[in-house]
């Protein structure tokens, strides 16, 4: 019986300290998770922030009605001639003239 209760009493410890490893690993991926989302967040807000700066950027060219006379004098004052086309060799060939 002494035997039967030292083997208890070992084999409890053992699984406690297995119990305890587990839990310390299950910690440690929850940091690891924890710290991945971070990353991952910081890496999107990122991302956004200079999609953003990107677009504001873009919008300084935009037409508005504020600079709509600007823009119109602009184009006819330098009209492009949008009547082309591209031979197999990858040319552009014009054949209208600007008028």
């Amino acid at each position: 019986m002494a035997w039967n209760n030292e083997e208890n009493a070992r084999q409890r410890a053992r699984r406690e300290e297995r119990i305890r490893k587990e839990e310390e690993e299950q910690k440690k991926q929850k940091v690891q998770a924890a710290e991945n989302k971070a990353k991952k967040m910081e890496a999107f807000l990122k991302e956004k922030e200079r999609e953003v700066l990107q677009l504001q950027e873009e919008a300084k060219s935009f037409i508005t009605p504020e600079n709509l006379d600007a823009r119109i004098e602009e184009c006819l004052d330098n009209p492009r001639n949008y009547n082309f086309a591209i031979d197999k060799e990858g040319r552009i060939v014009q054949r209208t003239v600007l008028s």
